[in-house]
């Protein structure tokens, strides 16, 4: 029997590929990154289009689709049960492109069986691939006990507002698996913690600071422009100099990445911020803030702050610094912080304060717990069982510092379809990051993986 569901499967896959890449790129072409809110798009235009092109998909595969008001959706197959249901839950929004791009970030190229493009990665590959899985339950009949749905989110990315007013105005789930991670299986994701290190108005030697493209990544370009003779000024590592009226612009040169994965990133904000203190270009003021920020981007785990600590399930905290500006003459720094369960919010706020001092301001700090669940629950291990049995592999589930929808549900899990070990090619990227890749045989294998997957929870009682 599942050596039959195999063939079907592989070659439902074959026969689709190509149009499973069309849909892919024709989501990736919509500039979905957060834009003001309108009527009828509570997170902007950009993500209320891709939304309805994602139903519209959906919709053309035959599946039943819904709007939920527009700030979320879903395609679905029924079930016999009328009070549980299954889910998935993907998002079609983006981070801003950023900088560094080779190509269009909104036109998806394929180079060597890699999908290149904002998006294919995270998360609009995955979310076209969950589309695909019910789109082969329904052409083989299959008699679901409980309905299946693929959410359609379109606020992941910042605040998450989408799953928020679902969960408020519709049912939960009995189960539901996020494909925006890692496989095999993530059951516990670290707690958040996030907050702005702001400046008094200072009036000094900086006119203008501004650095990276999102709160949840790792800066590759920072900019400060000050007042002072570029004659004055010294060459340094990842620093360039360019005259600017009647002062210099000093531009730092990172390395990008997600927060939750900060290790061999460089952040182009603190190059700015050192350079600028090792040459004196502050006054008292300045020079105070810039020791505090100094703070922050001295170390991702969080030694500078005063902040840094592990336990066994999730590892060290980590930190980073994502967007500097300058707001009404105060500089802004934010900061993104995923936290163990050794430590929690009020803490992490109380020791940043104290380790700032009186040289800036935290504010607007916000926080979210960590969430765990126990691996040997049915529906974790009929995920892991799965990917294991098409892999070949014997891997275990893991925690992880990066949020996802998983952690808003009663009873839920982030899977795949990333690889931890998958070594990128010299022309892509990381999600996130310039150039975002994926490569097209990993997707299509997690596509059999979902597909198995929610057979098999089918059978759980819930």
């Amino acid at each position: 029997m599942q050596e039959a569901l195999n063939q079907k499967i592989d070659a439902f896959v074959a026969a689709n590929k190509e149009q499973i890449l069309k849909d892919i790129a024709t989501l990736v072409s919509i500039n979905s990154v957060e834009g003001a809110p309108e009527e009828g798009a509570p997170y902007g235009a950009g993500p209320r289009a891709a939304l309805d092109k994602t139903l519209e998909l959906a919709a053309g595969m035959g599946l039943a689709t819904r709007n939920c008001e527009n700030h979320i959706g879903y395609a679905e197959l029924a079930g016999a049960d009328a009070e549980k249901y299954l889910a998935t839950i993907c998002h079609v929004d983006v981070v801003p492109e950023g900088n560094g791009w080779t190509e269009d970030p909104f036109k998806m190229e394929i180079r060597d069986g890699w999908m290149i493009g904002r998006g294919v990665a995270d998360d609009k590959g995955p979310m076209v691939a969950t589309l695909y899985a019910l789109k082969f339950l329904k052409e083989e009949g299959v008699s679901l006990r409980y309905p299946i749905r693929a959410l359609v989110g379109d606020n992941e990315e910042t605040h998450m507002h989408d799953v928020d007013y679902y969960l408020a105005n519709y049912p939960a789930p009995v189960f539901c698996f996020t494909p925006d991670a890692e496989f095999p299986v993530c059951n516990g994701e670290k707690g958040h913690f996030d907050g702005k290190l702001v400046s008094p108005v200072c009036n000094g030697v900086i006119k203008d600071f501004v650095g990276g493209v999102a709160t949840n990544a790792v800066p590759d370009r920072a900019s400060a422009l000050v007042a002072t003779d570029i004659t004055k000024l010294r060459n340094a590592p990842n620093i360039t100099l360019e005259p600017e009226g009647e002062g210099v612009r000093i531009r730092g040169w990172g390395k990008s990445g997600h927060a939750a994965m900060p290790e061999g990133t460089v952040n182009a904000i603190g190059l700015v911020v050192n350079y600028l203190l090792d040459n004196g270009l502050c006054n008292d003021a300045e020079r105070a803030y810039l020791e505090a920020v100094k703070k922050l981007h001295d170390s991702t785990a969080g030694v500078g702050l005063g902040i840094d600590c592990a336990d066994g399930p999730f590892g060290p905290l980590t930190i980073i610094g994502g967007k500097m500006s300058m707001v009404d003459g105060r500089m802004v720094q934010t900061m993104d912080s995923r936290y163990p369960t050794c430590t929690d919010g009020d803490t992490i706020a109380k020791q940043i304060r104290a380790a700032i001092g009186t040289g800036a301001e935290l504010t607007d700090v916000g926080s979210a717990k960590p969430f765990y669940i126990e691996a040997d629950t049915p529906a974790i291990k009929a995920c892991i069982d799965t990917y294991n049995e098409v892999t070949g592999e014997n891997a275990t589930p893991f925690t992880m510092g990066g949020g996802t929808y998983a952690r808003h549900f009663p009873y839920a899990v982030s899977f795949g379809p990333e690889h931890s070990d998958m070594v990128l090619p010299e022309f892509g990227g990381p999600m996130h990051g310039a150039n975002e890749a994926a490569p097209i045989d990993k997707l299509l294998e997690a596509l059999k993986i979902y597909i198995i997957a929610l057979l098999r929870l089918e059978e759980i009682d819930f």
